[in-house]
């Protein structure tokens, strides 16, 4: 599971000309399923979206989590962070999972978002979508659930 998280002071998603969801201050997040993915991973990524320090406090640092801030989501299904670019020029997808396993797990993340009391509006799986934000920071953080495995730097 690979995501793109930019903190925003406003965000919004249409559909057709049509706004699907729309937040102020908070998390914009780009989000793809990779084949293997799982409930392990859905359980990993909510906890770090609602717990990661990427909002200012009093001093000035960020050290304050979105559950802390108060901050919405804005859930965006991003099958394209699955890119594989090493060979020639078109952009090779075939590592993000099939739309039938991705779209179940993206709406499990959000599931898991709001059980933990966040507000979290979407985008519409499949669809062709228009996003239009206004980055805060900027701040903008990669999360990826293969460093899961991947031994933490000393």
């Amino acid at each position: 599971m690979r995501a793109v998280v930019q903190r925003v002071l406003r965000a919004r998603v249409t559909v057709d000309d049509v706004e699907t969801g729309a937040i102020d201050d908070g998390l914009l997040i780009y989000l793809a399923i990779g084949p293997d993915d799982a409930s392990t991973e859905v359980e990993w990524m909510a906890r770090k979206l609602a717990e990661l320090r990427l909002f200012p406090g009093p001093n000035g640092f960020l050290d304050r989590s979105l559950e802390e801030a108060g901050g919405a989501v804005l859930l965006v299904s991003q099958f394209t962070l699955y890119a594989d670019t090493r060979r020639g020029r078109r952009p090779d997808f075939t590592d993000a999972a099939r739309p039938e396993v991705a779209a179940p797990l993206i709406e499990a993340v959000a599931t898991a978002l709001r059980a933990r009391s966040l507000r979290v509006a979407e985008g519409r799986f499949g669809a062709h979508m228009v996003v239009d934000a206004v980055n805060d920071g900027p701040v903008t953080i990669l999360l990826d659930s293969a460093d899961l495995d991947r031994p933490r730097r000393s």
